[in-house]
């Protein structure tokens, strides 16, 4: 069977000069899709452009800051305009750090909401207004494991990717009938350069770890094999699902 080939396939990455995004961009580009890599601002857009430039012949980088909602629709129209199409969107971008409720200011609260759930909503929209017409189309949202259980200080984050789930299946329902299928992957801790100042720390990495029945750490692997099924032909019928990739964490 050849429904998990994504040859060819126009994918949009959202996040992807670092982190999780990043090592995404490396694996769709070796499974053959041609890549819309978006980050967030220029000066990390050229940096992946450098290393991607002598290896790479199908990715393409782009740079905005997805807060900046108005410029998101015209963004999208000219990844369109350069590469044809949009097929698949994986909405990666987002941040998160500790912020003990009492202290969450509404500062706090409103740039980890405009980037986590703001932003990938109106990409979701932007790519659904071409994807729809067409009648096909993936767009997978990557959550986290603690979008389904509480994570002490992370009220912010947890709440964004939270709303992020529902959002997933909301959209589901609308676009489905439309051939759009939308999904999400929500991850454990996976180490990156965004996490690695708190896992290299030996006692969160304990707890963490404590956490985990499987006894270790995600991996880029481990959350691109699941994108990898949910963008494929093979995931025409998990719209709306949430796979999650935490070695049993939430099940505990």
């Amino acid at each position: 069977m050849n429904d998990f080939s994504l040859k060819g396939k126009i994918m949009v990455i959202t996040g992807g000069t670092n982190g999780i995004g990043r090592g995404l961009v490396d694996y769709f580009l070796e499974q053959g899709a041609v890549v819309a890599a978006i980050g967030s601002n220029e000066e990390s857009a050229e940096k992946l452009r450098k290393e991607l430039k002598e290896k790479r012949q199908n990715a393409f980088v782009y740079a905005l800051d997805l807060r900046d909602v108005p410029a998101i629709e015209p963004l999208f129209h000219t990844i369109i305009e350069e590469l044809g199409q949009i097929d698949i969107l994986i909405n990666c971008a987002g941040m998160g750090h500790p912020i003990p409720a009492i202290e969450v200011t509404q500062n706090d609260w409103d740039t980890m909401m405009d980037l986590n759930l703001r932003g990938a909503f109106f990409c979701s929209q932007a790519a659904a207004k071409h994807m729809l017409p067409r009648k096909y189309g993936r767009i997978i949202n990557i959550s986290s494991q603690i979008s389904f259980v509480a994570n002490e200080g992370e009220v912010v984050y947890c709440a964004s990717k939270g709303g992020m789930n529902q959002m997933t299946r909301v959209l589901a329902l609308e676009w489905g009938k439309n051939g759009v299928i939308v999904s999400g992957v929500a991850p454990t801790f996976t180490y990156t350069p965004g996490t690695a100042e708190r896992l290299d720390t030996p006692s969160f990495r304990d707890s963490v770890l404590a956490r985990i029945p499987r006894g270790r750490l995600g991996t880029i692997h481990d959350i691109a094999s699941a994108v990898h099924y949910l963008a494929s032909d093979n995931a025409d019928m998990a719209s709306g699902s949430i796979l999650v990739i935490d070695g049993g964490w939430t099940t505990v």
